[in-house]
């Protein structure tokens, strides 16, 4: 009976260990791993759909999909050759467009392609109210730009690839105008991670010491809400140069 016993008391334990391991999420890196490359454009394979990931964007319609602080999908922005762009001249802010669901734990998925001199990027934990006029007042941004091309001289924060005015890309891996460019978020709790076709550009801890430094001596000082919120909406920025985005995926982790 005794030998029984501890042979359960051994099985049961290596059950619980077992347990354990297939519960703890994925990194970046194996979350990026599940991202099939052989896809056709707007589409999920059999494997990204058992591994719980969805379609934002379906390379036909706008549903899933509004401008900021409004009820309805804008007007300057389009969908052309399967992917969503902006309309608008002029290099100005304009009209961002949100996903109709709030995120806090996610990995999102997407390809960019740009034009020459374009500005744009993905900004997320995002909050949604009249009193804030761009997303970006309350929102981190993973920086898409042809900063090779920008007329002005960029910090090394408002490169392709950055944390926008907060973490320069450790990286450039990005590629040639015309070239269709694969980005992977994942924000898991305090924990955020940027990659860019496939390497690791930007990684930093929300609320650390490092980034507390960062939020309170530079340009989100003049807004006070900007990095208050852990879950929101996530938008693409249109200011008024050419972008386009497709592929637009998203796993809740």
């Amino acid at each position: 009976m005794k030998k029984l016993t501890s042979g359960i008391l051994v099985l049961t334990i290596l059950a619980i260990l077992f347990s354990c391991t297939q519960k703890q999420p994925k990194d970046a890196t194996g979350l990026l791993a599940e991202i099939d490359k052989n896809d056709a454009p707007n589409t999920l394979s059999p494997s990204e759909k058992k591994d719980g990931w969805q379609l934002l964007f379906d390379g036909k319609t706008t549903e899933g999909w509004h401008g900021y602080n409004l009820k309805v999908f804008p007007d300057c922005w389009a969908i052309e050759d399967g992917a969503l762009t902006m309309n608008t001249t002029g290099s100005a802010e304009s009209l961002d467009i949100l996903t109709s669901k709030m995120y806090r734990d996610f990995a999102l998925s997407l390809e960019y392609k740009l034009t020459k001199a374009a500005n744009s990027g993905i900004i997320f934990q995002i909050a949604e109210d009249p009193k804030y006029k761009f997303p970006y007042e309350t929102g981190p941004e993973f920086q898409v730009i042809d900063h090779q091309n920008w007329p002005d001289t960029l910090e090394s924060w408002q490169i392709n690839g950055a944390n926008y005015a907060m973490y320069p890309p450790v990286a450039q891996p990005y590629k040639a105008l015309g070239d269709w460019n694969q980005i992977l978020l994942v924000v898991k709790g305090n924990s955020v991670t940027q990659i860019l076709n496939g390497i690791v550009v930007v990684k930093y801890e929300k609320n650390s010491e490092e980034w507390n430094k960062l939020r309170n001596s530079g340009k989100w000082t003049a807004f006070p809400d900007w990095g208050k919120y852990d879950e929101g909406y996530i938008s693409l920025q249109n200011h008024g140069t050419k972008v386009w985005y497709r592929s637009i995926k998203i796993k809740e982790i």
